[in-house]
């Protein structure tokens, strides 16, 4: 039994040269979007000259208007059929397209205020849209690389550690990059623009490796077929760890966008020390090390208990953050910061691992494998939760009395202390109570068993 586990494990490992290659798809896609999702709100606001309550209806608006992209990119992915698989083309068809809207976003042309918001509506929906057909395929090939379990851990540890190296890279040295290409000032369009394009075009490079080096090895009957519509959707009828998984990213990702994108108005206007921000931001990296023990502690404890204790550190985090904010303490709020990546290092690479097993499990209970349409519904989950978190931002700078470049009221500043410390935590309890009901861990060696069974038969009819 020993051997045979053995034998099916080393056909299931994917080679180091792919893994790696794999793992620079969140690399490249944290390097364009997370410069988007912490700095692009203050750049509205303190660069390009617009409000901070239309620029927090903007990212609501705009997340409505692309909430269905994600699916549209998941039924396309279960609709394509080509020589490269199902997923892989994407990275190739729109990598160039997406790092040019990751520019366009960051450009400031000389227009009166209603002309800048609708660039900006244009602009920022079209990184939006193009995110999507860069990002879905990320999570959608991960079932296709390997059916096991373990191995599926592993790629996705190495992928968050990239993901996490390309975030805290980005966060930790935008500022400083704007500042010298826009002699000294973090707040120059010449130096906002010069410091995209550079990352645009790394983007474009990191895309077409991935292309390159990734093999969808894992073929089914459904997945060398184009699937309609109402054949795919079958896939989540009763999928309830699909449901519980899609919940969480929602609010997660709420409370993450609520806390990144006001971190440098944080840090400049309540603590009085703008420079304070790349330093903290720069701390994601601490996450590395929950990343790396992932594998390890899901096997001790399992998945769903690896989330769950990433879950509650972030909770702790938050709570002291809260602490430090009151006491001005910066060696406080360093300590919270590193305890709250610690915890988020353990939640982001097990999400995509997750949705995985919903693949998984979608097919184990309805016959049909739609990995684009199952897992499509993290993007749109994620973004929905970012679109609102960006809604909740501006109401609550709005409402209490936030001014760009000025020194801020007793009121604002609260506001932005609710930002950066409440909604994540109303998130993050949010997210762990609903891991409460996920059970999936205890079914998962009947699940693939019994799929080997329908697969190895299914290839034997064809």
């Amino acid at each position: 039994m020993k051997a045979h586990a053995s034998r099916d494990l080393g056909k299931n490992m994917v080679p180091w040269k792919e893994r790696f290659s794999y793992s620079l798809s969140d690399f490249a896609c944290n390097l364009s979007f997370q410069m988007v999702g912490t700095y692009l709100m203050i750049f509205y606001t303190d660069t390009f000259g617009i409000s901070a309550a239309a620029v927090g209806t903007l990212f609501f608006v705009a997340r409505i208007i692309d909430a269905i992209d994600g699916p549209f990119w998941g039924i396309m992915i279960d609709h394509t059929h080509t020589r490269w698989g199902k997923s892989r083309p994407y990275w190739l068809w729109f990598a160039i397209p997406f790092a040019i809207f990751c520019v366009l976003v960051f450009t400031t042309p000389n227009l009166g205020i209603t002309g800048k918001i609708i660039w900006a509506y244009i602009t920022y929906i079209g990184v939006d849209v193009l995110y999507s057909a860069v990002n879905i395929p990320i999570t959608s090939i991960l079932p296709s690389l390997t059916t096991s379990s373990q191995e599926r851990v592993t790629l996705s540890t190495i992928r968050q550690f990239m993901g996490t190296a390309g975030a805290t890279i980005i966060t930790g040295i935008t500022l400083t990059m704007v500042a010298f290409f826009g002699n000294g000032s973090t707040t120059s369009s010449r130096g906002w623009f010069i410091w995209a394009l550079i990352v645009a075009i790394i983007v474009v490079f990191l895309f077409w490796i991935v292309f390159k080096n990734t093999k969808e090895r894992v073929q089914t009957k459904s997945s060398k077929q184009s699937l309609p519509i109402k054949e795919s959707l079958r896939a989540l009828k009763r999928n309830w760890p699909w449901a519980i998984v899609i919940f969480i990213n929602f609010v997660y990702w709420m409370g993450m966008q609520t806390r990144s994108q006001v971190t440098v108005y944080f840090f400049k206007y309540n603590m009085h020390n703008a420079g304070l921000a790349s330093f903290i931001l720069s701390l994601q990296a601490v996450a590395l090390i929950a990343v790396v023990l992932t594998p390890l502690t899901s096997r001790a404890i399992g998945k769903r208990n690896t989330m769950l204790l990433g879950m509650i550190l972030a909770i702790v985090g938050q709570l002291l953050l809260n602490v430090g904010a009151h006491n001005m303490s910066v060696s406080i709020i360093v300590i919270a910061t590193i305890i709250g990546y610690l915890g988020t290092g353990y939640v982001s690479g097990l999400i995509a691992v997750m949705l995985a097993d919903a693949v998984d499990y979608g097919e184990w209970i309805s016959g049909v494998r739609a990995e684009g349409i199952v897992t499509s519904f993290s993007s749109f989950s994620a973004k929905l939760g970012m679109g609102i978190g960006g809604v909740i931002t501006g109401w609550i700078l709005s409402t209490t009395g936030y001014v760009a470049n000025q020194a801020q009221s007793a009121t604002a500043l609260r506001g932005i202390e609710t930002n950066y410390i409440w909604v994540p935590i109303i998130g993050f309890a949010l997210s762990a109570i609903s891991l409460l009901f996920y059970r999936v861990d205890g079914l998962e060696d009947k699940m693939q068993s019994d799929l080997s069974i329908k697969h190895a038969k299914e290839n034997e009819q064809d």
